[in-house]
């Protein structure tokens, strides 16, 4: 998969694993952006043209899963005894193994416990609604029968036959639609096919153009036509694909009318979705469709060190949040050589499986939320229902929908149906909720209003000190950037302002000072950077240039001292930090703090 800090460069990924350099992410921690649920952006819902009415299966789906599948399970993350650092699927690749080494292990790729009826029941019982596999990922194996290249499961394999096909008819019988992952300019074994930086081998070299004619196009074409409905293509890796190259695929969706297709294919072909790989995006993708891909753990591919599975918590506040904002999650499994899902996997699916058997209707075809903030959860909607995601259960009993002036027609639980009371106040409206949460993950409330929707934004409650030190968190500030730019993203568990990759991005508190006086400033932050400059003002009133200095890596945290301000008067100041563009790297920052000076 892609480096994600190399997404906010490009209108299509440059895709290097997340732990490269200049990674901005925290490939360690797992990503949780609806974790501390105290930011959900207001975000108008994509609206359905005419002319893509193939988008509307995928927009009434939400919920997909990724299928990172292929001879790289087998050294599952070890190299000559060791680990390798990073994705498991990139293993050839981050070990400089050679090809001839490397394809050894298609010897001992003999998935015998493969079940695919078994893996798409466990999807539809998770709730899931499409599949996405990976018929050939960077290191060329390719999953199915192919005369385009002897580097296939058929051909070189014990196992000796096509994965794909008994997949397609499980989903068939299932009704679960099908899509292909497919590498088409990063290929580390079909000579000619390795994009930049993908040589370490001489008989890796050879004519790009001679791969795509040969290898890719053709493999690209079995793909479509052998399987039945392919619901989504999912490109990878768009170094050195050319307009003139990626012309030679284009033609070929011709085969499959209603199929959605992402943003990676390269040469300005935009697609239909975005893809957000491995966080989420904090405000959305206005006016794009898009879709988050997400690991369980911390890689894609099956490594047998990797046992940071995320929490069932943040595995369903991650796709209640995803679809709050208009999006999809793709949720990634990597099976083992053997062709079995982890157990890990499997209980985490089955735990999401239950949630969706109760809330599945405040997912499906939702639209994004109208709140620019809850401080409880989120929102999703459908026509003039409201679903209440509420992640924080209030403790006076008393749940505000800030800023709504809709009466209701009807408020209850979704498990169980109990009917709620509701009345309306100046803040917005407030329901009667029992003394204890229902689901202590997210229960859900169905709100139905009357009319056409009235919600007004409620003005910023300003930070205000706790024995006189402001504590600034991530999940308190405006994340904002200059028109045409990215702004900073919320991530991670705990939460941190993260993939701050353009200089045009900033941030924002709203603080409320009691008393003048004089402040340092120190910030809990984390880079790999040598020095990262940026500037702090107050309003009007105050401003200072400062600086952090490397940490290590973007997951050490280290509290450094930024420098004063001071505060003439009382009152409420907007406090920004923005970028300094000479002396810009990226960070990721937790918390900022604001303590009277000695």
């Amino acid at each position: 998969m892609l480096n994600r800090y190399l997404l906010f460069l490009t209108t299509c990924c440059v895709v290097l694993p997340a732990a490269k350099a200049g990674a901005q992410s925290t490939p360690a921690a797992p990503v949780a952006a609806a974790t501390a649920a105290k930011t959900a952006p207001r975000i108008t819902a994509n609206p359905a043209p005419a002319a893509d009415t193939h988008m509307a299966w995928w927009r009434e789906a939400r919920f997909g899963m990724f299928i990172h599948w292929g001879v790289y399970s087998v050294p599952a993350g070890r190299y000559e005894d060791k680990e390798v650092p990073g994705l498991g699927e990139w293993i050839m690749h981050d070990a400089r193994i050679p090809r001839a080494t490397y394809q050894a292990y298609a010897k001992e790729f003999n998935p015998v416990n493969y079940d695919p009826d078994a893996w798409v029941r466990l999807a539809k019982e998770a709730g899931v609604k499409y599949i996405v596999i990976t018929s050939k990922h960077h290191d060329g194996f390719a999953m199915f029968e192919t005369d385009a290249s002897k580097w296939n499961i058929v051909d070189a394999t014990p196992y000796g036959k096509d994965v794909l096909k008994p997949l397609a008819e499980a989903c068939r019988k299932y009704g679960m639609k099908l899509g292909f992952y497919y590498s088409q300019a990063n290929d580390w074994n079909n000579p000619g096919g390795a994009a930049a930086g993908g040589h370490w081998d001489s008989t890796q070299n050879g004519s790009m153009d001679d791969y795509i004619r040969n290898v890719a196009v053709p493999q690209v074409r079995e793909i479509l036509t052998q399987y039945g409905d392919v619901a989504e293509l999912w490109w990878d890796v768009p170094s050195d694909m050319t307009p003139e190259r990626a012309a030679q695929f284009t033609p070929l969706l011709a085969l499959q009318p209603g199929i959605v297709v992402n943003n990676r294919l390269g040469g300005g072909v935009r697609g239909d979705i975005e893809t957000p790989e491995q966080y989420i995006p904090a405000t959305g993708i206005p006016g794009r469709d898009w879709e988050t891909c997400m690991t369980m753990n911390d890689t894609w591919g099956y490594k047998t060190d990797d046992n940071h599975w995320k929490s069932v918590e943040t595995l369903i506040r991650n796709l209640v949040d995803i679809a709050s904002k208009g999006g999809n999650y793709l949720l990634n499994v990597g099976p083992t050589s053997l062709g079995e899902f982890p157990q890990p996997i499997i209980d985490r699916l089955q735990a999401i499986g239950r949630w969706m058997s109760v809330n599945g209707e405040a997912i499906y075809g939702t639209q994004a939320s109208p709140f620019e903030r809850l401080d409880w959860g989120r929102c999703t909607r459908k026509g003039d229902v409201l679903y209440l995601h509420v992640f924080h259960w209030p403790a006076d009993g008393r749940l505000l929908v800030p800023g709504l002036h809709n009466p209701a027609l009807s408020a209850s639980l979704l498990s169980g149906g109990a009917v709620l009371s509701t009345h309306k106040t100046a803040d917005g409206l407030v329901i009667d909720v029992p003394a204890a949460a229902p689901d202590t993950i997210a229960t859900v409330i169905k709100l139905r209003i009357k009319g056409s929707l009235n919600v007004t934004v409620p003005p910023p409650k300003p930070i205000t000190a706790a024995n006189g030190v402001f504590t600034l968190h991530a999940d308190q500030a405006s994340l904002k950037a200059a028109p045409g730019a990215q702004p900073p993203q919320l991530e991670g568990n705990p939460q941190n302002i993260g993939f701050w990759t353009d200089e045009k991005g900033y941030i924002t508190w709203l603080l409320r000072f009691d008393r003048p006086g004089t402040y340092t400033i120190t910030a809990d932050v984390a880079t790999p950077a040598a020095a990262a400059a940026f500037s702090i003002a107050l309003g009007g009133v105050a401003a200072l240039d400062a600086q952090v200095t490397r940490t290590g890596s973007y997951t050490l945290y280290q509290v450094q001292s930024l420098g004063r301000l001071t505060v003439s008067k009382a009152g409420t100041y907007t406090l920004s930090v923005t970028p300094r563009a000479s002396a810009w790297r990226p960070v990721n920052l937790r918390s900022l703090a604001l303590a009277p000076a000695p």
